[in-house]
């Protein structure tokens, strides 16, 4: 046997599919949903006090014009009833504040990190035509418009719940029909606003989709701007960041315009104003007619005027509401994508040869990029993978890791399917070098560590001499503890190649992916390097895959592709005397070189 079966733990069970989040924000704020009831509750509670000071008055107010004597009493507990209620309303308020606020500092550090969890393990494939711009968004912008959903969204729905019902009861002991004249203009209010509102989600919809375009636009022009300089490509790079704005500033006048209609028939309709004349108005008409005593009228005026006063919140709030909205459906939806099937029983190789058995692969489901690819790279053995731009290459080094999942055929280590492998016992087994050098913002030391995090300063120093990257490292000013960026910042291109080659020497994985790994090593260290590499890969499954066919003629076998198929394989002497495809590239490459001297 040349496997193991382990227990598959808490994998997810079969391979249909990765975790999945529900869209909408329900599933999104169930970590701190009891903390959001809570401040809901205080908040409603804390509404319903702010209703005493202004009763407090009202009765005062009334008890005074009564044509009885006005007991003291009366006036003192009254005077503390509202004094209390303020200060109650305002305890309240601030507590329920302070625990949604709370609620959603913790729910951002949440769903930041169960995005980063999440979108190590969806499929490489996920990431194609989104910018850095969409992740960005989702990971940044999106969880920072969820504040308003998080923090203050209940807060303010209980509080236009609590304020008005305790008025509705206070003033139905006075008058119920000049009760119901008071609330008429809420439903009337309501059915007006959500007119002018009709059409708010398409706009904000086209100001979000506007925005996720200048964050890429600006990200890529950036990134690009060395490259784009030198082609003379500034001006066309210029135009579409500055097209992206023109649509953005667009999208942002059509929702501004149509937001600021919205928000005048809101403020005309539920201002103070507005119900100040329904109240006396209809209060002069019942007191005239003998339905009402003038005296009762003076309750509606003080306390029938704030009715509105919480909606208004709601209303203002709209905007920020919806947005918030799309947001955490935008993010739900990336938590929706499936990851890379799981494998139900676990099983980990005790060899490590690798072997494609006609494996297929497509990246959109229509267009073929690998057929049928049959291949055996022994244990021990180098085997490089050479052809034209566009050929497959790249793509086959991406299969083994599962970076993507085959689409026909199978992939296997030690005779173990790479998908019956847990993730990260496969990740243990290859070391992957690719031409796109990754490095992290941190040390030099901790770039390498990455390899083996429990790596001691003295193996990372051999791994650096095995890479020939120790001198360069010794003579920075930092040495080992320099901070690089993903851009390297002081070292060259040449060497932060070398840095991932040291740091892939240092992982001591069985199995070696080289994807154009000697691309930008300058001439006079290449030799070197590929010595070193040469060293060191010694007992291991190495796959390269190279242009520079002079950096591969050692390799025990040669895989040649076109247009996603193996045209030749052999050895370099064996297919330099076919004089076939291979042949024909490397005399083209010999001959580049002796013009070149």
């Amino acid at each position: 046997m040349n496997s193991v079966d382990v227990p598959a733990g808490q994998r997810r069970p079969g391979r249909g599919g990765g975790e999945r989040t529900g869209s909408g924000s329900r599933q999104l704020l169930g970590p701190v949903r009891r903390r959001l009831y809570l401040g809901a509750g205080l908040s409603f509670v804390s509404s319903a006090l702010g209703l005493l000071p202004y009763v407090a008055v009202a009765e005062i107010a009334t008890s005074l014009l009564a044509n009885g004597p006005t007991e003291r009493s009366a006036v003192l507990w009254w005077v503390g009833a509202g004094v209390l209620g303020a200060a109650g309303r305002l305890g309240l308020l601030v507590l329920a504040s302070l625990i949604t606020h709370y609620a959603d500092a913790d729910l951002q550090r949440h769903l930041r990190a169960q995005l980063a969890r999440h979108m190590a393990g969806v499929p490489l494939g996920w990431f194609a035509g989104r910018g850095s711009g969409e992740l960005k968004k989702v990971m940044d912008d999106d969880i920072e418009d969820m504040h308003h959903l998080v923090a203050h969204a209940l807060l303010d729905v209980a509080g236009a719940l609590g304020l008005p019902l305790a008025a509705v009861v206070y003033l139905a002991t006075v008058d119920i029909s000049m009760t119901l004249v008071t609330i008429a203009i809420l439903p009337l209010a309501a059915v007006a606003i959500r007119i002018a509102h009709r059409t708010m989600p398409a706009r904000m919809a086209q100001l979000i989709g506007a925005q996720r375009k200048i964050n890429n636009a600006a990200i890529e022009y950036v990134d690009g701007i060395q490259v784009i300089k030198t082609y003379g490509r500034s001006g066309h790079a210029y135009r579409r960041f500055s097209a992206a704005v023109d649509e953005f500033c667009d999208a942002l006048a059509a929702w501004t315009a149509e937001a600021g209609r919205a928000m005048f028939a809101s403020m005309a309709l539920l201002s103070p104003a507005s119900v100040l004349v329904v109240v006396l108005g209809a209060g002069t008409g019942f007191a005239a007619a003998g339905w009402l005593a003038p005296v009762d009228l003076l309750p509606f005026v003080l306390v029938g005027v704030g009715l509105p006063a919480p909606f208004m919140t709601l209303v203002q709030g709209t905007q920020l509401l919806r947005k918030a909205s799309l947001a955490a459906r935008h993010v739900s939806e990336v938590l929706a994508e499936p990851s890379l099937p799981a494998p139900t029983i676990a099983r980990v190789p005790s060899v490590y040869d690798l072997r494609f058995t006609d494996v297929e692969f497509s990246y959109d489901g229509d267009n073929q990029v690998l057929r049928r690819i049959s291949a055996h790279c022994p244990q021990g053995a180098i085997t490089a993978v050479v052809g034209p731009s566009g050929s497959g290459k790249t793509t086959l080094t991406r299969l083994v890791p599962r970076f993507f999942d085959v689409t026909g055929g199978a992939i296997s280590i030690g005779g173990v399917d790479v998908r019956d492998i847990p993730p990260a016992e496969l990740l243990r087994l290859v070391a992957i070098v690719f031409q796109d050098v990754v490095l992290v913002r941190d040390t030099i030391r901790e770039n390498l560590r990455l390899g083996r995090p429990d790596a001691s300063d003295t193996a990372i120093e051999e791994a650096a001499r095995a890479a020939r990257i120790h001198d360069v490292i010794q003579s920075l000013p930092d040495g080992y503890d320099t901070v690089v960026t993903n851009r390297g910042g002081v070292l060259s291109g040449g060497e932060r190649q070398r840095l991932t080659i040291a740091r892939a020497i240092l992982q001591d994985a069985p199995i070696v992916l080289l994807d154009e790994a000697t691309a930008y090593v300058d001439p006079d260290n290449e030799i070197a390097v590929q010595q070193a590499l040469a060293e060191l890969t010694s007992g291991r499954t190495l796959l390269v895959v190279a242009h520079r066919l002079h950096t591969i003629a050692r390799a025990d076998q040669i895989l040649v592709l076109d247009g996603g198929h193996i045209v030749e394989r052999g050895t370099h002497d064996q297919l330099v005397e076919r004089n076939g495809r291979y042949a024909r590239m490397w005399s083209v490459q010999q001959t580049a070189v002796e013009a070149a001297r």
